[in-house]
């Protein structure tokens, strides 16, 4: 009957079945057109309905049809070369190469220096994912944290990566289980982290302290830097001190060394504007973190 919810076909013993077995169209359709981008090559810059049609075994009408969806989409430009969703992806998995390939020095000076362990995240779905870890080479008892770890909303990592956001709508997103006013009292926390460049966490763990600095890239925020140790060694209440400048200087030298500004598949620079509001900003996260 027509409007009847289809219910998904069961194996005997009550588990579903595997992929194959079930309707694949969507799932074919992706990886169809992740076959027509592996086309392009040192010799192949374009494409075309003819190159599908003989490459992939298509008939030339559902070649053109996946190219005209991959250009309505981005991947493809109007001559249906690479478009601008591949440049894009293209800087981004770049300017986490670079920072990946730059951080480890950075950190480990950082970490000689305050003798602290220094933490690198990029953001992920739910929050700061722990990616490089310095640990402290000094003391007896060293405070760590594992790679691959996803971090609390409320980390200071997460925060530094959520407050210079460019898309509010992954503020949002990330925020959603906070009631009102717990909601609010973040936004003000990322205000604070923007206005001071710096922010710490703010997890509830007795003795236990974490600050981050974001890392600029490409105009927008690319990573964060941390310091975690306890709060003998590191404390809000007590002002930046040493170690909080030190993580500061190693981040904007971090910075420093990444690409200046984004720049678009036609070569105009593409500013990445802080849409945040009600905060009193109205500056490109860019012109932050220009601005000392």
């Amino acid at each position: 009957m027509r409007g009847e919810a289809k219910a998904d076909p069961v194996h005997r013993d009550g588990e579903l079945p595997p992929v194959a077995e079930v309707d694949r169209g969507p799932i074919q359709s992706i990886e169809r057109a992740a076959m027509v981008l592996s086309l392009f090559d040192r010799d192949t810059h374009a494409l075309t309905a003819a190159i599908v049609s003989e490459r992939l075994g298509l008939n030339r009408t559902t070649a053109h049809r996946y190219l005209q969806a991959l250009q309505s989409s981005g991947f493809l430009a109007g001559g249906y070369g690479p478009g601008p969703l591949l440049d894009q992806l293209a800087a981004f998995i770049s300017g986490r190469h670079r920072v990946l390939s730059l951080a480890p020095g950075i950190m480990r000076h950082l970490s000689d220096r305050t003798e602290l362990t220094v933490v690198l995240s990029f953001l992920g779905r739910t929050g700061a994912v722990v990616t490089l870890v310095e640990e402290a080479s000094a003391g007896t008892v060293v405070l760590t944290v594992r790679v691959g770890t996803v971090l609390e909303l409320k980390a200071a990592q997460t925060r530094v990566l959520l407050a210079f956001q460019s898309d509010p709508s992954v503020v949002a997103g990330m925020h959603a289980g906070f009631d009102t006013e717990e909601a609010l009292r973040e936004r003000a926390a990322l205000a604070t982290v923007r206005r001071d460049r710096l922010a710490w966490a703010d997890l509830g763990r007795v003795g236990l302290a974490s600050v981050a600095a974001p890392i600029f890239g490409g105009g927008d925020v690319e990573a964060a830097m941390a310091l975690i140790g306890t709060t003998s060694t590191l404390s809000p209440r007590e002002g930046p001190g040493a170690p909080v400048e030190s993580l500061q200087r190693a981040a904007e030298k971090l910075s420093s060394l990444m690409p200046p500004q984004a720049t678009s598949a036609v070569g105009r620079h593409v500013p990445r504007v802080d849409r945040h509001r009600g905060d009193g900003l109205g500056e490109t996260t860019h012109e932050s973190a220009r601005r000392r």
